[in-house]
């Protein structure tokens, strides 16, 4: 994974993890689509999951509609049962799901999560970790639509306050409730060094 530091570029790539299904409330659709389209409108690069339907298809959408660069990775299984999004700027086919995710996040200096279920729940986890061990140092914004992921920031506070992180870990990510904070949050995302390693792992008194 060392190589993810070495790929990214500026904040103009970013990475966006959502989901794919077509019976959650088409609210969220409506995230995914501004979201694509205020990226593509700021001059970003949006890599994502390369699928057509649901919040995938959305955040496509509205990007392609701004005018914007929309890359997908897909892995080959998917492909073949025509889940990817046909009219991509660039639509990349890899083997399985796990050089999906690291592509996806090698292809970016920014992670946004959307709402979704488990696969983009690890997608933010494995983000998370990484960022954690300093292989990925880029920002990571959680758009907490309608509250959504409030009982998962519950646990990230639990966690800390457990002793499982470092409070320091909590500048990991930040938080907004629409996607027009999304940019302002990348830019204003603290900085991560590679060296925050050194409190990677959470210790008790010498």
């Amino acid at each position: 994974m060392s190589s993810l530091v070495a790929r990214q570029a500026s904040h103009h790539s970013v990475c966006v993890y959502c989901a794919s299904s077509r019976a959650c409330d088409p609210a969220y659709h409506a995230v995914a689509r501004r979201l694509g389209g205020l990226l593509a409108g700021a001059g970003c690069t949006v890599v994502y999951g390369g699928g057509r339907s649901g919040s995938m298809g959305a955040l496509a959408e509205g990007a392609l509609a701004a005018g914007g660069r929309i890359v997908g990775v897909i892995p080959r299984f998917m492909q073949e049962l025509e889940w990817g999004h046909g009219g991509l700027t660039e639509l990349h086919v890899v083997e399985d799901m796990r050089t999906r995710k690291h592509e996806m996040l090698a292809r970016a200096s920014a992670v946004v999560a959307l709402a979704g279920g488990s696969g983009t729940f690890e997608e933010l986890f494995e983000a998370m970790t990484l960022k954690r061990l300093g292989l990925f140092t880029g920002p990571i914004v959680i758009v907490n639509t309608g509250g959504y992921y409030d009982p998962l920031l519950e646990q990230f506070r639990r966690a800390i306050e457990g002793r499982f992180m470092d409070e320091r870990h909590g500048a990991m990510w930040q938080v907004v409730a629409e996607p027009d904070e999304v940019i302002a949050a990348l830019e204003a995302s603290a900085g991560w060094e590679a060296g925050h390693i050194e409190f990677a792992v959470v210790r008790g008194p010498a």
